[in-house]
């Protein structure tokens, strides 16, 4: 049985969301431990490859960047602008 696109597509968010929520956690343990941090860089891409919904997951959970305007701000605007490209593609193409 052929694997269909929307499971190849669930597989890798469930992956990346798990991945961004993570990166979030390992960095505020490293943040708490005075060691090598994670670049901002990396939290953000993170969120803009998918894991946006586990990034702003992370960010709560741990407590980690919320006192940074730019993530309270831009990991809600990435989840956003994401379920309003997922909106539009489900509307073009399954509806």
């Amino acid at each position: 049985m052929a694997v269909k696109l929307w499971m190849i597509i669930a597989g890798y968010l469930a992956v990346i969301n798990l991945a961004a929520f993570a990166v979030m956690g390992v960095d505020k343990s490293r943040a708490k431990r005075g060691v090598w941090r994670i670049p901002e860089k990396t939290l953000f891409l993170t969120a803009l490859f998918g894991g946006s919904a586990g990034a702003w997951a992370g960010m709560y959970c741990f407590r980690h960047k919320t006192k940074h305007l730019r993530f309270v701000i831009g990991i809600p605007i990435i989840l956003f602008a994401q379920l309003v490209l997922a909106g539009c593609v489900i509307y073009r193409y399954l509806i």
